[in-house]
């Protein structure tokens, strides 16, 4: 049952309802009640670790990739894996709000928050391999065009993403359909964000970074026209 926050009067007054003045013996397995300033404090908590998170990422990324700078700068393969992170938040958010808009048994909790840094840990992990690989590539010079490159990149790491996915959802499918109930939000909102940060990381990050490439050299000839 889910209602509006409850004082202890109202509580014991729907307990009532519920097993009809006494007559039905009903048993509270759990009783959870989230007040505005329990609220506001979880959401400005859970928002500031996000952004700290996001921020953390931006600037090892940028470290990390100090050494290819050439065709696209080291801060650019940071804002894609943050794109890339938005999408994978944003997808198992959705999927969470419109459970609870059909009114299923869900709600942003602890559980949640740490089901979207978890999200955001395993998917920048696999979006950094990629770029690894395309780092790599790059210092070796094999391909010519930086498409190309980060083409033949996705394929060396495509095995190895499909894999390690596959692996951690078969954990998860054994967390949600026999660990308890209090953790079965948290395993389906964990599955979905991996499956997103497994697409986002072949599908989204990697394209991404050609256009982004590729609409840098247009401008410069562009500019050189001129």
């Amino acid at each position: 049952i889910r209602t509006k926050s409850l004082t202890e009067e109202e509580r014991q007054q729907l307990m009532g309802v519920v097993s009809d003045g006494g007559t039905v013996q009903v048993v509270e397995e759990r009783f959870n009640s989230i007040g505005p300033t329990i609220g506001a404090e979880l959401r400005e908590k859970a928002t500031w670790s996000i952004i700290l998170v996001l921020i953390a990422i931006v600037f090892y990324i940028a470290f990390a990739f100090r050494g290819v700078s050439h065709p696209v700068s080291s801060w650019t393969y940071g804002f894609v894996a943050i794109v890339a992170l938005v999408h994978d938040v944003l997808i198992p958010a959705g999927v969470y709000i419109a459970m609870g808009h059909y009114y299923l048994d869900v709600q942003i909790d602890v559980l949640f928050v740490t089901a979207i840094l978890t999200i955001l840990g395993f998917s920048i992990h696999d979006t950094i391999v990629v770029f690894d690989r395309t780092r790599e590539n790059l210092k070796l010079r094999t391909w010519k065009e930086f498409s190309t490159t980060v083409g033949h990149s996705v394929e060396q790491t495509f095995v190895r993403s499909i894999n390690t996915s596959l692996t951690v959802l078969l954990v998860i499918l054994a967390l949600y359909f026999v660990g308890g109930e209090t953790t079965k939000n948290f395993a389906l909102t964990l599955g979905i964000g991996i499956l997103a940060g497994t697409y986002s990381s072949i599908f989204l990050a990697s394209p991404l970074l050609v256009a982004i490439e590729e609409w840098q050299t247009k401008r410069a000839l562009r500019s050189k026209k001129r």
